[in-house]
């Protein structure tokens, strides 16, 4: 299947583990309040109260950082949770980062962060989308599985006696 199917490079296994990694680290944050966050209450409540975000999505946004990046990290579901960053991030964008426009605040000069973050974070999660989960990642074993499970050959129904 091809949702599964995945290489044996190196190239995915750096990008997932490498951006599983950072978005771990943001998905904490709003999820356990780890790393100056405010955990999911708060978060849930800027989302939906300051935001105006539905609950759904807020709820979905903090389980794809969180629980989502640590599958990215073990290949587990890599396509799916890298277009789920592709969406969130979109979403980060045009919610929130446009107006500051590219660049990171890097000099505390700009009202927010630009989304120079949130395009890399688009772009290493669409180069997921397409090679998948590379070296050691859990889909290449899920796929070789159903692969087995598709060649199998089929045992003849016997006959109760």
């Amino acid at each position: 299947m091809w949702f599964f199917k995945t290489d044996d490079s190196w190239g995915g296994l750096i990008l997932r583990v490498g951006l599983g990694s950072v978005i771990f680290a943001h998905g904490a944050q709003k999820m356990f309040g780890w790393f100056g966050g405010s955990g999911y209450e708060g978060t849930m409540g800027f989302f939906t109260q300051k935001m105006g975000l539905p609950w759904l999505v807020a709820f979905l946004v903090i389980i794809g950082e969180s629980l989502g990046s640590l599958g990215l990290i073990a290949g587990f579901l890599t396509r799916f949770t890298a277009a789920s960053f592709i969406v969130i991030m979109i979403g980060a964008i045009a919610t929130v980062h446009w107006p500051q426009g590219f660049f990171m605040n890097w000099f505390g000069q700009q009202q927010g962060e630009g989304y120079e973050y949130h395009l890399l974070v688009v772009v290493m999660s669409a180069a997921l989308v397409v090679i998948g989960g590379g070296k050691w990642a859990l889909d290449g074993l899920i796929a070789h599985w159903l692969q087995s499970e598709e060649t199998a050959p089929e045992q003849p129904l016997r006959k109760a006696t």
